[in-house]
């Protein structure tokens, strides 16, 4: 995953690897939210695990815990997330694909 943090309400981070397939796909680009208000379980989101600040990531919210969220992987065979390095506080939720097939993503996913 690709990104630096944001500062801006809204900022783009490019997909690396298959730990979310097949909801994203190595190489996407999304569009995403700043913030971690409002977040839901079933989100897609970007996220840095405290246990790893120079890790970014984008994974599913799972549900809030210790003042932060845990995070999941879509593809269960190749993710590390929250089970590998605990809570992590969200930068921002991702609202849109817009590279290769742009796509909205729905508010939240029952996970």
């Amino acid at each position: 995953m690709a990104a630096s943090r944001p500062s801006a309400p809204l900022f783009a981070v490019l997909v690396r690897g298959p730990s979310m397939a097949p909801t994203l796909r190595h190489g996407d680009a999304l569009l995403v939210r700043r913030g971690g208000r409002g977040i839901r379980p079933g989100d897609v989101v970007v996220g840095v695990f405290r246990s790893r600040p120079d890790l970014v990531v984008v994974k599913r919210a799972a549900r809030p815990e210790a003042g932060g969220w845990w995070l999941t992987g879509d593809n269960d065979l190749v993710t590390d997330d929250s089970r590998a390095y605990g809570v992590a506080d969200v930068l921002g939720r991702v609202v849109l694909r817009y590279w290769p097939h742009p796509r909205r993503f729905p508010r939240y996913r029952s996970v």
